[in-house]
């Protein structure tokens, strides 16, 4: 059974020779892009945000040595060879689409959601292949370790045929301010991890039915605060994801308890665990399979978190198809179908139905 326990929760760094410039000096690139980066030997040579004293605080944090005074400039600068995008959606189109008229410029890599809407998400798709150069989406839950050693699972029909699952999130995000602007927030922002990572493991949906409510404790105006979503597949799987992002109550004297769980049910074993995230714990799986534990739960171990850890997986995989010129793991095509989804969602919710993913498709240009 000891060889049943060899995954790969991480990814091995084989290139990291490829110069990054940083846009955005919020939390996600402060206490996890840099940090990261670091871990791997990533070379970062510059950074810009949106004003440049704050670019310059994460710069010597992180010793950048060199700071823009606009992400335009940075996008500019011959050094840079990756274009790291970590800003908000509403911005970074037009980011993505100047480093794509750069000569200089090998790879970008940008946050999700990659576009406020699917008719955006595919314009980019198309301007990324017009230019020849390779654009991935920082879909980084896809990297987490329970999800990595999960898809081993699958891969190798562990579980045998899936048959149900679920993840089911009740916490506090990092929330910025300026989603408070979006007429889209929690399916937008949030349940796009959830979304995305159920393609990742299962492929794509056939339908999507979704409901929300506001939730009445934050304290601006929104559709989509608590978000529940079901998801029904080709194979006849059923999939269910939940997101609570103001769990709570949240005042200093309430303990919560924050979580994000998820399992799969097949007809051969059953996958559960968590995602550590929120308590900023270690992500965690244990199984059981008729076919390789007899039937017995066990339980891989690691070492390495989803934040930040994950975020190496993000960058090497794009480092490594700069280098020897394939294709990067996460690309902007196939995240074209997570947008899809998303906008499938949104339909659903506004018509109060079931709704297909054949009425969204992502063939046509924009």
């Amino acid at each position: 059974m000891s060889d049943l326990l060899q995954f790969t929760p991480d990814p091995p760094v084989r290139v990291n020779d490829v110069r990054i410039g940083c846009i955005g000096a919020g939390m996600i690139m402060a206490e996890c892009h840099l940090p990261a980066y670091r871990s791997a030997g990533f070379p970062v040579v510059a950074i810009a945000s949106r004003t440049r004293a704050r670019a310059e605080a994460v710069a010597q944090r992180h010793g950048i040595a060199k700071v823009h005074d606009t992400p335009f400039a940075l996008i500019e600068d011959p050094d840079v060879e990756i274009v790291d995008l970590a800003f908000p959606p509403d911005l970074q189109p037009d980011l993505l689409r100047h480093a794509l008229r750069q000569p200089h410029v090998k790879g970008v890599l940008i946050q999700k959601p990659l576009a406020l809407t699917l008719n955006e998400a595919i314009s980019l798709r198309e301007a990324a292949a017009a230019s020849g150069k390779l654009v991935s989406v920082n879909q980084n839950m896809r990297f987490d370790q329970s999800m990595r050693v999960l898809h081993e699972l699958l891969d190798r029909n562990a579980l045998g045929i899936p048959v149900f699952a679920e993840i089911n999130m009740h916490a506090i995000p990092h929330w910025q301010g300026f989603l408070q602007q979006y007429d889209r927030l929690t399916l937008l922002n949030m349940s796009v991890h959830h979304l995305d990572i159920m393609r990742f493991l299962f492929g794509d949906p056939s339908e999507v039915t979704a409901v929300v409510r506001p939730d009445p404790r934050t304290g601006f105006e929104h559709t989509d605060g608590l978000v529940v979503s079901t998801l029904r597949f080709p194979s006849g799987l059923l999939a269910l994801s939940l997101e609570d992002v103001w769990s709570g109550p949240s005042n200093s004297g309430f303990t919560a308890d924050p979580f994000i769980r998820w399992r799969v049910e097949g007809t051969e074993g059953i996958a559960q665990g968590t995602i550590g995230w929120p308590t900023g714990a270690v992500s965690t799986l244990t199984y059981a399979s008729n076919t390789e534990t007899g039937g017995q739960w066990i339980t891989p171990t690691w070492d390495s978190m989803w934040f930040p850890d994950a975020f190496v997986g993000v960058m090497e995989q794009l480092q490594y198809a700069v280098r020897t010129g394939t294709e990067p793991l996460l690309t902007i095509a196939d995240n074209v179908g997570t947008a899809a989804l998303v906008e499938a969602a949104y339909r659903s919710i506004a018509d109060g139905r079931t709704v297909r993913l054949s009425e969204f498709p992502t063939t046509a240009k924009a």
